[in-house]
């Protein structure tokens, strides 16, 4: 099972090691994930020009590169703009392509040469099926580590919904499917200059995705997401992380029974 976690930015070096702590205590309980830390150094698709966004790529690869010397975890990080693959690449193992910007052939391809694992999430405006040109773009550069990350679809305004029919769809690929139970209760711009969301949904959701045939999780989670910088809203308190983990693989061991 394939599993995504930790915070939504980086806030400061201090939370982030917090946070890989206690990642790393819980999933050393479980020997049958594969398990990827991620945080941004950028966030460059907020709501609001004044909403935190990180602290650029040279710090935030540093601090990046100290969780995994310290804890051995593998990286994942985002990125928005071609040349930003490149150097990403030299400490993270797996490139995440944003949502909104997973059409863009030339980050797609830049990203792809780099040979990491990429983890493209399905826009909330395309269709499952429409995923095939995307894993194109990726694939016909030889790299063929790819995963495709299910985030929700707009429904009308300030609304997303989760259509488990989706995993099915998307797995035609041939590639693996996972789940964002976190990006998926977002409401986008909800809250007027910032996104909401309802973290309420994510433990039922996450549950669902997976008995629906998701081949992993991906969670934001925090130790004080009503004071979080970015996602407070929709991002998971890092003490129920477990609790929901421990679920999450049970209905996967069911699923996945000989």
């Amino acid at each position: 099972m394939i599993l995504i976690a930790g915070p939504c930015v980086i806030e400061s070096e201090e939370i982030m090691m917090e946070i890989a702590a206690y990642l790393k205590r819980t999933i050393t309980n479980y020997t049958n994930l594969e398990f990827y830390f991620k945080a941004s150094f950028d966030k460059a698709n907020r709501t609001s020009i004044d909403s935190f966004r990180g602290p650029g790529i040279d710090e935030g690869l540093r601090i990046l590169n100290k969780v995994r010397e310290i804890f051995d975890l593998k990286i994942c990080t985002d990125i928005h703009e071609p040349w930003q693959a490149e150097t990403v690449a030299r400490i993270s193992d797996m490139i995440q392509i944003p949502a909104f910007l997973c059409r863009q052939t030339d980050l797609l391809t830049a990203a792809a040469k780099t040979g990491k694992t990429i983890n493209i999430k399905k826009a909330q405006f395309l269709a499952p099926w429409d995923m095939k040109n995307v894993v194109r773009k990726v694939a016909c550069t030889g790299n063929k580590k790819i995963i495709l990350c299910e985030r929700g679809t707009s429904f009308g305004y300030n609304q997303l919904i989760v259509d488990m029919s989706s995993f099915f769809e998307m797995k035609k690929n041939g590639y693996p499917v996972i789940f964002d139970a976190t990006h998926s209760v977002q409401k986008p711009g909800g809250n007027g200059s910032s996104t909401g969301g309802n973290r309420d949904f994510i433990e039922p959701l996450a549950k669902a995705a997976i008995a629906a045939g998701a081949d992993g999780l991906f969670f934001e989670v925090h130790p004080d997401p009503e004071h979080a910088l970015s996602d407070g809203s929709n991002m998971l308190k890092l003490d129920e992380f477990s609790d929901i983990l421990e679920k999450a693989t049970a209905i996967h061991r069911v699923i996945h029974m000989d």
